[in-house]
């Protein structure tokens, strides 16, 4: 059993922020299970480890000995979440709805202990809402407060149009918190505003409104952008075991240690041994190749992972790959550019027809490949591991 101290540092463990600190402690302190929730809308067939960042956070609680409930927004997905959107986002059919959600399910227990898991479905209670209960609810907020959100007040600002049905959404995840009871909440950062009406609405309907722990949104590959499937640098958790593991093989030094706090089940106190090791001189790759394997076996077991690594050292030959690969970023007019003028624009070769050449004889690899066809596209939006030799190597991705 953790003390109350261990506790708090393993929930605070990657977190952005904690509101309010002193009450989760005051909640930690009586001893008693605490209702932990985590909403996801079934928005997409498949997740990234984006993704996880926040259901590692939840795996934490449990862990700790809390009740986990995990809800899928059958409902809500149906509004669209507006969070970070320009524009209208067209709402999901039911039938789009309840294909994505078996595959959350399944996805999610990769992570989650099962045994302990409450999953729920918000369409129970908000359908059961009907015409009366929504107005009655969308009653407690102002359209003044929903405009201090950020991005309806610059939708606002700019002219660009908000649907009204936009406003419930808010509202709606706000109200799951009152019909789940819930005592602590679960977000990314970018969630933060809905979060907060769950604590008001919370208090308006005379319950001790929940503490909230906001997770930072998890960089790419490249370690610039948010992971995301449209910018090609994610690891979908539903990728190849080889995939992944090359995918994480390839992220820099410093990105590694932002994904180890987010990600792994390590304790803290061994992540803490390991930066020392690298400190004193062990090999940052190494650290990697264990991080990669947990990922790994995470999501394809075991023997999945020996085997991606198995694989990855024979393809690169046992450590040739340097510590610190070049991310480069090119813009790509087209949908899709060839090959041999990636090559050339990345600076891995001189002129396309050098680079040409350069494959022709063998010398060029594409994520651990050996590339021989001099005609191929890179798409718009991918990301490749491109080595040229036994020297050169970039991750590049197009823009």
């Amino acid at each position: 059993m953790a003390t109350l101290s261990e506790a708090l540092e393993l929930i605070k463990r990657g977190s952005e922020e904690v509101l309010v600190e002193e009450e989760l402690v005051k909640k930690l302190a009586r001893g008693q299970p605490l209702r932990v929730k985590l909403g996801m809308d079934p928005t997409a067939p498949d997740l990234h480890l984006g993704h996880t960042v926040v259901l590692t956070k939840l795996r934490h609680f449990q862990d700790l000995g809390h009740h986990v409930q995990f809800l899928i927004g059958d409902f809500t997905g149906m509004i669209g979440d507006p969070t970070g959107k320009n524009q209208t986002r067209p709402p999901l059919t039911r039938e789009a709805i309840e294909a994505n959600a078996r595959t959350y399910r399944e996805q999610v227990f990769k992570i989650l202990d099962p045994e302990r898991t409450e999953v729920l479905f918000n369409s129970v209670w908000s359908e059961q809402l009907g015409a009366e209960g929504m107005i009655r609810l969308a009653a407690r907020h102002t359209v003044a407060r929903m405009l201090e959100r950020d991005d309806f007040s610059k939708r606002y600002k700019s002219g660009q149009p908000i649907a009204i049905h936009e406003f419930l959404y808010p509202l709606m995840q706000g109200y799951d918190s009152v019909a789940m009871k819930s005592d602590v909440e679960l977000g990314g950062t970018d969630q933060k505003f809905n979060l907060l009406v769950g604590r008001e609405l919370q208090r308006d309907y005379g319950m001790e409104p929940q503490c909230i722990v906001t997770m930072p949104l998890l960089e790419g590959l490249d370690g610039v952008d948010k992971m995301s499937k449209s910018l090609g640098n994610y690891v979908g958790i539903a990728e190849p075991a080889k995939e992944i593991f090359g995918k994480l093989m390839s992220i820099s030094d410093a990105l590694m240690w932002r994904y180890v706090e987010l990600l792994s089940f390590e304790s803290m106190a061994t992540v803490r041994g390991w930066r020392d090791e690298v400190g004193s001189g062990r090999n940052p790759r190494d650290i990697k190749v264990l991080f990669a394997q947990e990922i790994v076996a995470r999501f394809h077991g075991a023997q999945a992972a020996r085997d991606a690594l198995a694989d990855f050292e024979a393809r690169f030959r046992h450590g040739a790959l340097p510590e610190d690969i070049p991310v480069v970023e090119l813009h790509c007019a087209e949908q899709d550019m060839p090959v041999i003028q990636v090559l050339k624009q990345a600076g891995l070769a001189a002129s396309t027809s050098e680079a040409g050449r350069l494959i022709e004889q063998g010398g060029v690899k594409l994520n651990g490949e050996r590339l021989a066809d001099r005609q191929l596209k890179i798409a718009r939006g991918e990301t490749v591991l491109a080595q040229v030799g036994k020297r050169k190597f970039a991750r590049i991705t197009l823009r």
